[in-house]
């Protein structure tokens, strides 16, 4: 994987990516050539058209991401890819009308834009027919050799085999650090050389997957290895990598504290952050203000009780505060104010309620509490007092989520979407401790555009 602003891109994603934008560069300058030659007007590439190819391009592609285009199914599928690609020109179409009316100066003529569209969505569509399975071949996977057999070892082994991994496991060595897992492993023993062997298998990086790590690191081992030029990695920070989550099972205080993240040097990108908050907040409550006052009528008129309702949550450094949102559970829902967890098909969802939760309209009025400072558009879901308290005592590491604020949107959200147990909450976590560790304005870009696929496509919302 590539790291981009802290964040782990995979190579196949980033190398189809750029493939994408000089293709959808290229559909761009053809719909401008193809229409000049219609009208009889020397066709000829002119530098000054850029401004507008890469906007097309640029806006084309955030759409792209925005969708899903480049997740795992859609790289897996085609036929998932196909109907993201549709839509994601569809929404290009939207975003570029509105660009061109604020800046005219980038419009595209009407028929350019229409050739440009179709050329695009066949350009990417072929790219994906022709090198799509090749993308998730073993070409371009990385070989890894994992040193250990125990359970740790037998985890990697089930995440190869899992669709869109970016890695193939080429071997096992047996440390003799525990009970063994993984019956097929070499022990270490029987290898003269532990860096000749990973220079014959070709490997390209070296996994520490021990059970017992207390005098018991092959020292020399992993020295000769890393002086062949191959990287050596320890499981943490692998399965963070690869799975895009802080793995509660293999992490231990010492590495949240010395590994890379949690970073001070934020005072610029917070007040950025700060800045966008206000701005997004403050236009979605002046757009979406009908769409806010017609559901709170729905709300009220087919169940009793407020349209509005606010609820207190744990915020930044476990300070409480209160959110604002439109009901879409009865009015006694909770009964005597005891905290229950959400379940999937929640009965006490309204009719209008499971509608406004599937296109998360009743989240808007969580606007009004990040422009007054105590959310952010983008971070850990904000939790009720009584879960916290019952959460920080069962689960390691829970309050490390409170160092920064929490949002509307956030990475758990787009990759977790339920969280009605202990064992879910467990999950969300470590996708909230990666956020935590690892924020960056791109990483809030990312999920901004990634909550687009999560509302078209919602596999559920609570």
């Amino acid at each position: 994987m590539v790291r981009l602003f802290k964040h782990y891109v995979p190579h196949t994603v980033l190398l189809l990516g750029l493939i994408d934008f000089v293709l959808l560069v290229l559909a761009g300058e053809a719909g401008w050539l193809l229409r000049l030659w219609q009208i009889k007007v020397d066709a000829a590439p002119d530098p000054a058209r850029l401004p507008q190819l890469l906007t097309f391009a640029i806006t084309l592609q955030l759409a792209m991401v925005g969708v899903g285009v480049y997740a795992a199914d859609s790289l897996q599928s085609m036929r998932i890819a196909t109907a993201r690609l549709f839509v994601a020109v569809s929404l290009g179409v939207i975003l570029l009308s509105l660009i061109f009316f604020f800046v005219p100066a980038l419009t595209f003529w009407r028929s350019n834009l229409l050739y440009a569209m179709m050329l695009a969505l066949a350009a990417t569509f072929i790219v994906r027919i022709m090198i799509g399975r090749a993308l998730g071949g073993e070409a371009f996977k990385r070989r890894v050799l994992v040193l250990g057999a125990g359970p740790r070892a037998a985890r990697l082994e089930a995440l190869a085999r899992r669709e869109g991994a970016g890695f193939t496991i080429a071997g096992y060595v047996a440390m003799n650090d525990g009970p063994v897992a993984v019956a097929h492993a070499l022990n270490r023993s029987a290898i003269n050389s532990l860096a000749d062997h990973v220079v014959r298998l070709g490997i390209g990086e070296v996994v520490l997957a021990l059970e017992e790590r207390r005098n018991a690191l092959p020292l020399a081992d992993l020295l000769r290895v890393k002086t062949t030029g191959v990287h050596v990695n320890e499981i943490s920070s692998f399965l963070e990598r690869e799975t895009g989550r802080v793995d509660l099972d293999s992490v231990s205080p010492s590495w949240l504290i010395f590994s890379d993240g949690f970073s001070a040097g934020r005072r610029l990108s917070s007040a950025g952050k700060r800045l966008f908050d206000i701005l997004v907040s403050g236009v979605i409550l002046a757009i979406f203000a009908p769409v806010i006052l017609l559901t709170a009528l729905l709300v009220k008129l087919e169940s009793e009780g407020p349209a509005f309702f606010r609820q207190r949550r744990v915020g930044r450094y476990g300070e409480p505060f209160e959110i604002l949102k439109i009901r879409s559970m009865r009015q006694d829902a909770e009964v005597g104010g005891q905290a229950v967890w959400a379940q999937k098909d929640d009965p006490r969802v309204t009719r209008i309620g499971n509608i406004i939760r599937k296109l998360r309209i009743d989240e808007l009025p969580q606007a009004w509490t990040v422009l007054k400072g105590e959310m952010s558009l983008v971070g850990p879901r904000p939790e009720r007092p009584q879960f916290v308290a019952d959460l920080e005592a069962r689960l390691p590491f829970y309050a490390e989520r409170h160092v920064v604020k929490p949002g509307i949107t956030g990475w758990a959200q787009i990759n977790f979407p339920y969280g009605a147990s202990v064992e879910d909450a467990r999950q969300k976590l470590e996708y909230d401790l990666y956020y935590a560790k690892n924020y960056t304005p791109f990483l809030d870009l990312l999920i901004l555009l990634q909550t687009v696929r999560v509302v078209m496509w919602p596999e559920g919302a609570r």
